[in-house]
């Protein structure tokens, strides 16, 4: 559930962020992108196959995504052998907010018209648990861990599918294509960071997942598990990345901005195209 941030280095905190409130700096996640990388598979799973108990699994996906921020100061400090305020203050937090994800869990089993919706999310739990011991010390900023976040997350449009009834094959290409979207974003928004804070940019992770991504959508394609639609946007912002990230130095707001804009495309082709 991570994204890349406009950072200089891995690990460095900014004098805003240190300036915050204790409980904005413990409570309040960092990671602006990953509010979209992590609305998209809720949003999308939504449109596909509204159901309330998928609005609750949904919200409960964001909750947890928010709830990351003091779970992973917890971590921290436990792994460092330190107990401070804010390790108090991120435990308390982390409590409240974990035991409303356990209500709204409860909430969708309830209402799940498939009782095995939840296959996906245990799929996804080894790639969470990978992001969150990469989190615990201090380098959730590495291509890893973000990539594996991404994976963990986009499970939730499966388990929002197959909750109202819908079929395997559609939950697990709508996987695919938000895992495959989000994949070619991650390694092209690090690039682009690195270049614009003239760090060395390793030029084929981020062509190496252009392609990984639109061969995975392409297969989901191929099985019949999709329409073509999103093959067509995922292959076209794939290849806008690969011809981008050698161009101009953008600003990572900019870059941010962009990216976000293309989940929200991504989305919206998906969605009218299955729905069509």
């Amino acid at each position: 559930m991570a994204a890349v941030e406009a950072t200089p280095g891995v690990g460095a905190v900014s004098s805003e962020a240190t300036s915050r409130p204790l409980w904005r700096q413990v409570a309040v996640p960092s990671e602006h992108g990953g509010w979209s990388l992590t609305a998209e598979p809720v949003v999308l799973g939504l449109v596909v196959a509204w159901s309330w108990p998928g609005l609750a699994l949904g919200m409960a996906a964001m909750t947890a995504f928010v709830a990351r921020a003091p779970v992973k100061v917890v971590l921290v400090d436990r792994w460092r052998h330190r107990w401070l305020d804010r390790s108090r203050l991120a435990a308390r937090i982390a409590t409240v907010e974990l035991m409303a994800i356990t209500v709204l869990a409860v909430v969708a089993a309830v209402g799940a018209v498939d009782p095995w919706f939840w296959v996906p999310l245990v799929v996804a739990a080894p790639s969470v648990g990978v992001e969150l011991w990469f989190d615990m010390r201090s380098r959730s900023r590495r291509l890893i861990p973000e990539l594996a976040g991404t994976f963990g997350i986009g499970s939730v449009v499966a388990a929002i599918v197959l909750i109202d009834g819908g079929s395997a094959s559609l939950a697990v290409g709508l996987w695919v294509v938000v895992s495959a979207r989000a994949g070619a974003a991650i390694p092209y928004a690090r690039a682009q960071v690195f270049r614009a804070h003239g760090r060395a940019v390793t030029w084929w992770h981020s062509d190496l997942s252009q392609v990984l991504a639109t061969a995975a959508v392409a297969v989901a394609w191929g099985l019949g598990a999709i329409p073509p639609a999103p093959v067509i946007a995922v292959a076209t912002i794939a290849t806008f990345n690969v011809v981008a990230v050698r161009g101009p130095v953008r600003r990572a707001k900019t870059i941010g901005v962009q990216q976000m804009a293309f989940g929200v495309a991504v989305v919206a082709v998906t969605a009218t195209a299955v729905l069509a």
